[in-house]
């Protein structure tokens, strides 16, 4: 049996930024926007681009990720001709392998691609933000009989040296690339998503598997590897939302961009005519009290707002008890912010508790408060 493309999301890395946020889950399991997770994106991306396969790559902390992925029934990725599958790294003769970088971890499951015969491998990142189809991407890789098409996201110049920056040709022919360069050549970043052609792509892998200096990485190896080799690469440029969330600041932005009121943006905006799927929360309905004060905010079922909450995303089962400020804040699921307690600029992460009373202001930066340990079946 042969598919003409599968798709292989890469979601085992720790998330260290984001603190005590991914201290007992993985990132991509992390809450977003009130009502989803972070890996919700990436797998509504697939489904909405019609992608029947998809493997998760799972590592740090993946019971709550492994859970909530199941078979793929909330992506509609369950059925006869289409699946869902967690890819942990597998134990075998030579003993327990932990993935090594990126690219082993596509490596280290060559033997589910080759059960697959796909004709391309879509490669992605399960820890950013962003809805689309792949479909443009795919026909310009197929179009130009390219080996490799990465996703470009055009930057500003002064923030190009946080990324891998991408040179390309006015035909759009990857000419260079160069990781966190100094001095960027260029403003288009590398999305870390790829298109490979499957054969070249595993060419490529067992070669960089043999080399002892290879950190396994598609950015610090394969690519470069590619390119000195002279194959044909190709680059996307990607026009709508992406945020990568790795930060707690910019997870905490690209929550507010979800409000009308930040830049123009919005859910419908961020979105477009795609669809997110997530789970169901399956609570009662939020409960919003006659004294209650509500604006510019996104307040999920099961959550009981009897203060202000004024600029902010507010997830299920969160309690704001009468005279409680929150403010510009995350407030994740099944915290508490008892009466009289100010919460302004911060993320509260799930089951955290704000006393009574008590003031959590961030100045110059975004505060999180964790106090509560992350609930394992969460």
């Amino acid at each position: 049996m042969s598919e003409k493309i599968v798709a292989m999301i890469l979601a085992g890395g720790k998330g260290t930024r984001l603190e005590a946020l991914t201290k007992k889950i993985a990132k991509p399991a992390v809450s977003f926007g009130a009502k989803y997770r972070i890996i919700d994106f990436p797998l509504s991306n697939c489904a909405n681009s019609g992608i029947n396969t998809v493997g998760v790559l799972t590592q740090y902390e993946s019971v709550v990720l492994d859970q909530y992925i199941g078979n793929g029934e909330k992506w509609g990725l369950n059925g006869v001709h289409s699946f869902t599958v967690a890819l942990p790294p597998r134990q075998t003769e030579s003993g327990l392998n932990w993935y090594k970088g990126t690219a082993d971890a596509i490596y280290e499951n060559l033997e589910f691609l080759d059960g697959r015969n796909p004709e391309y491998v879509l490669i992605l990142s399960g820890d950013h933000i962003y809805s689309t189809t792949y479909s443009a991407m795919l026909n310009m890789h197929i179009t130009n009989n390219a080996d490799c098409t990465i996703a470009t996201y055009e930057v500003p110049l002064k923030e190009a040296s946080r990324f891998g920056i991408i040179i390309a040709d006015e035909n759009k022919n990857i000419i260079g690339f160069e990781e966190k360069p100094a001095v960027p050549k260029s403003n288009l970043a590398s999305m870390g998503i790829y298109i490979f052609s499957y054969k070249v792509l595993r060419k490529a892998l067992i070669e960089d598997h043999k080399r002892i200096d290879s950190t396994h990485d598609f950015g610090k190896d394969i690519i470069p590897s590619m390119l000195s080799e002279g194959k044909k690469m190709m680059a996307y440029t990607y026009k709508g939302y992406w945020k990568d969330v790795g930060t707690i600041a910019s997870l905490h932005e690209a929550n507010m961009d979800l409000l009308l009121s930040t830049k123009g943006m919005n859910l419908n905006r961020i979105i477009g005519e795609n669809h997110i799927y997530s789970a169901d929360t399956r609570s009662h309905p939020q409960y919003i009290g006659k004294k209650a004060a509500v604006k510019d905010s996104i307040i999920n079922q099961g959550a009981i707002i009897l203060g202000s909450v004024i600029h902010s995303v507010v997830s299920n089962e969160v309690s704001v008890e009468a005279g409680a400020v929150v403010e510009n804040s995350v407030v994740m699921t099944g915290a508490h912010i008892k009466k009289g307690a100010v919460v302004k600029n911060a993320v509260i992460a799930p089951d955290s508790v704000v006393e009574e009373n008590d003031r959590q202001v961030g100045q110059d930066e975004i505060i999180l408060i964790a106090n509560r340990k992350v609930r394992i079946n969460d």
